[in-house]
């Protein structure tokens, strides 16, 4: 993996230590992705919501098998995308969700999947797609910023949004 980074302060973050400043790495295979989201969890524990954005393919499913499995203490193999269902819910009690806005159109859908009351919780939700999170969005968070460059190379850019 590859690091690039400001080096612009940044204000201290309340959940994390990672994201108090912005960085980006190249990661070169799935394993590595995996891998990252794995050292990310350890920066993203309760209460954290974490938007990933990109494009099909640039690798954020693969970016949260890391985080979730971490967190969960599950198998990567068990973290799956929520495409269908929308929301999945890891860990006792729900302390992990994972969500994936690509098929929701508008705030009415966005309303019923009831984010605000896993959000209320001390729980970690991870959703991909979250620039549809729009002006819902009510609190701090990490975005992570997913880009494909060919082949398994891929840009993960790593901030904290207030």
């Amino acid at each position: 993996m590859n690091e690039e980074s400001s080096n612009e302060p940044q204000p201290q973050a309340r959940h994390s230590t990672l994201v108090t400043r912005r960085f980006t790495i190249i990661t070169h295979s799935p394993e590595e992705t995996v891998s990252l989201g794995r050292e990310l969890a350890k920066e993203v524990q309760p209460p954290c919501l974490v938007l990933l954005e990109g494009e099909l393919g640039s690798g954020k499913t693969t970016l949260v098998k890391g985080i979730v499995a971490s967190l969960a203490s599950i198998s990567e193999d068990e973290v799956t995308s929520p495409s269908f269902t929308l929301v999945h819910e890891f860990g006792a009690e729900g302390t992990v969700y994972h969500a994936d806005l690509y098929r929701v159109e508008g705030a009415h859908d966005l309303a019923t999947l009831g984010l605000d009351d896993v959000l209320g919780r001390d729980t970690t939700v991870l959703v991909e797609w979250g620039q549809k999170f729009g002006e819902y969005l009510q609190r701090p968070c990490v975005r992570i910023f997913c880009e494909h460059l060919g082949g398994d190379d891929r840009r993960i850019t790593v901030e904290r949004s207030t």
